[in-house]
């Protein structure tokens, strides 16, 4: 198929003003070159011709793109519970801090939960960015050792004590019948380029062109999250969403197409190398994330810097790779670098999997205005505003889940 979009509405009056986005990328639609994107269903008539067709496109995106992660004995995995739990919210939820040990890396979970559940709860599950103290003001988290960005000799401290609460409306989460867990990412692999030095790549040889980078490394450890939560008496493992903002938004969009057990997937503003189609080559390039990111993918990736016109695939076939599962992918106005349209593109040329397997997916072909939520089998958001991810993200993710959670 190929597309060459061109906008109903005026490009400026949906995406605002090109504030604070690098210079020297295309932010003009009239700019993005003509492309041709392959169908995920060819060759499929049937239900049943999927898997084996799946298994192709999962093996091309895994050896090409994110690459393959290690084989992982659960057998290993090793719980310490050396917190006590604590109330919260004036008594309504619980929050406590299990240690999980695998590949030779403690992490420690952050979980909140609802007290009065009458039965184990649902979750969200994701990914944050400097350390679980940051998520909450809640005094009795814990501080993270490890190493965290932009820091003072890289180093997490009390002054940072819930500095990414905004992020995490974990009061309206455990008011709706949800857990929130969470893990620092940088406990499990360190976001910078290391030459796999560290983290859990520092169990292992170094990887192969083909092999694991880091958001595959952070999607191999929310696996484990999830060996553990298999485990847990307080949380339904059959009803976890995994969550990711940003580069963490790439890290659950390939979690949920590596381990069928996520039961929902949410992308947040995920861009280039998340739900954002490459070809276009609007906002963030392939080029530019690999050079500024040389650790986040395979260095097969790299081969197509400056060529995305050759990818044997585009992210549609990443979303594709979730179904039958429900999807939710979210953009922001005024973030476009991260190519809000072609998130929603990656959506809607997922559309025709969707319908094969559920005969429900994207409810529009056309992108809806800005605050106009549409929740079907995939759901798509534009919100205005900026790069982020706000208590209006959460409500609508919330109501995604109810919809096919409960």
């Amino acid at each position: 198929m190929t597309q060459k979009v061109t906008f109903i509405i005026i490009f400026f009056s949906i995406f605002g003003i090109v504030t604070g986005a690098p210079k020297g990328f295309n932010y003009e639609e009239s700019k993005v070159p003509n492309y041709s994107l392959i169908n995920p269903i060819e060759g499929v008539s049937k239900k049943a011709d999927w898997p084996k067709r799946r298994k192709f496109l999962y093996e091309l995106v895994e050896s090409k793109m994110f690459g393959k992660a290690p084989e992982f004995d659960r057998g290993s995995l090793k719980i310490t519970i050396d917190t006590e739990d604590i109330l919260i919210m004036d008594g309504k939820g619980v929050m406590s801090q299990p240690l999980i040990t695998f590949a030779n890396k403690k992490v420690r979970l952050l979980i909140f939960r609802p007290k009065l559940s009458a039965a184990p709860a649902p979750a969200f599950l994701g990914y944050n960015f400097n350390g679980n103290h940051t998520v909450h003001s809640e005094k009795g988290i814990k501080i993270t050792n490890e190493w965290v960005p932009r820091k003072k000799d890289n180093k997490a401290s009390e002054n940072d004590r819930g500095s990414s609460s905004s992020r995490w409306d974990v009061g309206s989460i455990i008011e709706s019948g949800y857990a929130l867990i969470t893990v620092y990412c940088g406990e499990v692999d360190p976001d910078f380029h290391d030459g796999f030095k560290n983290g859990i790549h520092a169990n292992y040889p170094k990887p192969k062109p083909h092999e694991w980078g880091t958001i595959s490394g952070w999607a191999w450890g929310l696996s484990r999250v999830m060996d553990f939560l298999e485990e847990e008496k307080f949380i339904d493992e059959s009803r976890v969403s995994v969550i990711g903002h940003s580069r963490l938004g790439k890290t659950s969009l390939w979690a949920g197409a590596s381990d069928p057990r996520f039961a929902l997937v949410i992308s947040n503003n995920s861009g280039c190398g998340g739900a954002a189609l490459s070809k276009r080559k609007f906002g963030e390039t392939v080029k530019r994330i690999n050079t500024s990111f040389p650790h986040w993918f395979c260095n097969n990736f790299k081969q197509y810097n400056d060529k995305e016109e050759t990818l044997p695939f585009d992210q549609h076939i990443l979303m594709s790779l979730i179904a039958p599962r429900p999807l939710y992918i979210a953009s922001a106005s005024k973030d476009l670098w991260a190519d809000p349209l072609g998130e929603f593109l990656s959506a809607k040329y997922a559309d025709p999997v969707y319908r094969m397997l559920t005969n429900e997916g994207l409810p529009t072909k056309e992108m809806p205005d800005k605050n106009q939520p549409i929740h079907g089998r995939i759901g798509y958001h534009l919100r205005d505003g900026k790069h982020d991810i706000t208590n209006y993200d959460w409500k609508n993710y919330i109501k995604f889940a109810n919809k096919h959670l409960n």
